[in-house]
């Protein structure tokens, strides 16, 4: 398996490119979705080499998936300068995730497209779950903020697969944004009862 360079590895020169070919692939799934990513018109609309394309990402569903850690670690950044608000864990929690889902009930192709590769048992895409994974525990955890329960690592991780969960049934069309706003509800509310902090 041939090893590739991640994004903190790379020359400001190789960064920009391997932007570009992320915004190119992004665009390309928010006009047509999963089917309307193709390597070639991803290496034509980022104005780069096919080989520079399969530098970077191994395959198309390595692509999208990195495309939704990148998603992900920007949604991170923007909670991390204006905070989720709330006079409770789970109010700041269910905050932060609805901001999230606000974005993506705009662009629902890109999603479905993202969320089709993030399911792909190609191993660079199997990475790619692993970094949103670890982007959502993040970002759930800085929600629910002090005082913190003594196994918050595990709340977080369970919340984020609920989150995901929920977003499948979305992307495959059983399912509404009201729903998985509701599924989110429900799970913070077992998950961080008010009571919670009585183990701390």
């Amino acid at each position: 398996m041939v090893n590739r360079p991640g994004p903190r590895s790379l020359t400001r020169a190789q960064q920009a490119r391997r932007q570009r070919v992320l915004d190119a692939a992004m665009a390309l799934a928010l006009e047509g979705g999963y089917e309307a990513v193709q390597m070639r018109d991803v290496a034509a609309r980022a104005d780069v080499a096919m080989g520079t394309v399969y530098r970077y990402f191994t395959s198309k569903d390595h692509l999208l998936a990195a495309s939704l850690v990148y998603w992900v670690g920007q949604l991170d950044a923007r909670l991390a300068q204006v905070p989720a608000e709330g006079s409770s864990a789970a109010e700041r929690v269910i905050e932060a995730l609805d901001r999230a889902l606000r974005s993506m009930a705009r662009q629902p192709r890109l999603v479905g497209a993202v969320f089709t590769a993030l399911a792909s048992p190609d191993a660079a895409a199997i990475e790619c779950q692993q970094q949103v994974s670890v982007l959502m525990e993040g970002i759930i955890t800085r929600a629910i903020g002090n005082p913190q329960p003594s196994d918050l690592s595990d709340r977080a991780r369970i919340l984020g697969h609920v989150w995901y969960s929920a977003l499948v049934g979305w992307v495959n069309g059983w399912s509404n944004m009201n729903r998985v706003h509701d599924e989110l509800v429900v799970a913070i509310g077992l998950l961080l009862p008010s009571d919670v902090y009585a183990e701390v």
